[in-house]
């Protein structure tokens, strides 16, 4: 692969990646997450970072045994977290001298279209301020995502963001390296595939799965959040978020992850 050469990235990364099993923060991982995307920020590059976890952070935080099926405990539980998400992501990118803001959307204000640019316009200024923007769902109030709507998925959520910012490239912090050409948790002669020019019917069977029990995604809804991307003229990778400093990698062009190309005359 050749160094990519991006201006505007959205990074999302998942509950999966922020937490233990047992749903408490993963506190090295985020820590390093935070320090690198301060250096490519501090680099020049302009970062936003789409963020789960609050749900089941909540959940770490209160200690409770297993996350909650009823919608109401799961909105309270994603008032707790949210609260726990932000504190950490602004201590921890504080400690390298950059500041961050919350923004929480719903499906009603990336739909209206005054509202929409509103948004855009918000992204926009602080983005030319220096702020690194933290994206999540509005669960409290929203309930798309706690209910298994589509547009719920912060999968998806993030390539809607990347659209709205304009964003060069998305990427996708999951707890699998890419995508295969088989699960890998079955097949042991599954290869991963470094890059895929185009997203067809083949590559949608071959995700398949769904997520872990601390999220709602897997790697259907990543290749539905490649495919949004893609089809905006933004290229999307999704890679591994146990090791957040191969970013350096990806962005030096080395094999990282799988690299969904942009549909090209799309941007």
């Amino acid at each position: 692969m050749n160094q990519i050469r991006t201006r505007r990235i959205v990074v999302k990364v998942g509950t999966s990646t922020l937490t233990y099993d047992n749903g408490r923060v993963n506190l090295r991982r985020v820590e390093q997450l935070c320090k690198v995307l301060s250096d490519l920020h501090n680099s020049g590059k302009q970062v936003i970072l789409v963020s789960s976890g609050a749900i089941g952070i909540g959940v770490g935080k209160l200690k409770l045994k297993e996350r909650p099926s009823e919608t109401r405990y799961k909105q309270a539980l994603a008032a707790v977290g949210q609260c726990e998400l932000m504190f950490l992501y602004d201590k921890l990118f504080g400690e390298y001298n950059n500041s961050v803001a919350q923004i929480l959307l719903t499906k009603s204000v990336v739909t209206n279209e005054h509202s929409r640019q509103n948004v855009m316009n918000t992204f926009e200024t602080l983005l030319e301020m220096g702020i690194i923007p933290i994206v999540n769902e509005n669960d409290t109030v929203a309930i798309d995502e706690l209910v298994g709507s589509n547009f719920g998925d912060n999968d998806n959520l993030s390539a809607i963001v990347a659209d709205l910012v304009g964003a060069d490239l998305l990427v996708i912090l999951t707890d699998i390296d890419g995508l295969y050409s088989s699960d890998p948790r079955q097949n042991p002669d599954a290869v991963r595939l470094d890059v895929v020019e185009h997203i067809d019917d083949h590559i949608r069977e071959i995700a398949g799965g769904s997520g872990s029990n601390r999220g709602t995604g897997g790697m259907a809804t990543k290749i539905t959040a490649a495919t949004a991307a893609t089809e905006a003229g933004i290229d999307c990778c999704v890679m591994s978020g146990e090791t957040p400093e191969r970013l350096y990698d990806l962005m030096e062009g080395k094999p990282t992850g799988t690299l969904f190309l942009a549909v090209e005359g799309t941007k």
